[in-house]
């Protein structure tokens, strides 16, 4: 994380010191020459302090591939991603290395069981980020207690392994540990979809809470749903392309593009009658025409 970042939400003021995540004109190509495809295309988006940013698309949409090309997993064609004011559009695996252990971008996995060691204890897990950075081990100790309350989970699981933890408990570690390094953003990929309904809502309430701490949130997600009442803002992607763009509240409210219209439509939460079956499929019809 930068040290204007740093300053910026220490001393509570409203202002921000500009973007933690900007992304310009992006693309990501797969494969070479005749048989390369395009995944993404001409994507702009930047994340504030404190901002949460849902990205939603249904599979192959490309939301993924964003996520990637972003945490540096994936090549970028064209255009430019800027992480606290840093260009980390050129860099290459050992400047991405340096970049991680800084602890300025995290990352969440759809399953946390992906990004926890089975072998390691959630303190070991918590505090292994801090230690990397030089840390003293008793002031990471403590932090990682105090994360882990930060998304209420008892204290008592610190010395317990992440296979006799619940999928909900888990989830929750995991995103303990990614905001134990204070990062600018944190990515979250699909984050609630393998929870049950009452994990699902704790996680999203959790979610909702970290926008005091300054934290900048891209939540991934296919279910429009899912992030309605999370997200101050929501993109939508629709084959590799970032078609709409707005406040939440206006991009479920009054959809512009037909794709965004198609999701709106086909969120059960997100209805105010009956469903119209005639509408959707009269959507779908204009976006495969």
């Amino acid at each position: 994380m930068t040290t204007e970042f740093r300053q910026v939400r220490a001393s509570g003021r409203e202002e921000s010191p500009g973007p933690v995540l900007d992304v310009t004109g992006l693309e990501v190509r797969y494969g070479r020459g005749r048989r390369s495809r395009r995944a993404l295309h001409g994507v702009s988006l930047s994340v504030s302090p404190g901002e949460t940013v849902g990205v939603i698309g249904e599979t192959g949409s490309g939301k993924s591939t964003l996520a990637r090309a972003v945490l540096g997993l994936v090549p970028v064609s064209a255009g430019s991603i800027r992480i606290g004011g840093e260009d980390v559009s050129a860099y290459g695996r050992r400047q991405w290395r340096t970049l991680r252990r800084r602890g300025v971008i995290q990352y969440v996995f759809q399953d946390p069981l992906r990004s926890l060691d089975p072998d390691l204890t959630i303190e070991d897990s918590l505090t292994e980020p801090l230690l990397v950075q030089g840390v003293p081990r008793k002031e990471a100790a403590a932090r990682a207690r105090s994360f882990l309350d930060r998304v209420r989970l008892s204290g008592e699981l610190l010395e317990r392994l992440p296979g006799e933890l619940s999928g909900g408990q888990r989830q929750r570690v995991a995103v303990a540990r990614a905001l134990v390094t204070e990062p600018g953003v944190v990515i979250l990929d699909e984050p609630v979809s393998a929870l049950d309904s009452a994990n699902r809502v704790q996680v999203l309430e959790i979610l909702k809470e970290l926008r005091a701490t300054g934290v900048a949130l891209v939540l991934i997600s296919h279910d429009l749903g899912s992030v309605a009442g999370t997200a101050d803002r929501i993109a939508v992607l629709y084959r590799g392309e970032l078609v709409e763009v707005g406040a939440a509240r206006d991009v479920i409210n009054h959809p512009r593009h037909a794709y965004t219209r198609l999701l709106v439509s086909s969120a059960p939460t997100l209805r105010t009658g009956p469903a119209d079956r005639a509408e959707r499929e009269a959507l779908r019809a204009l976006l495969n025409a």
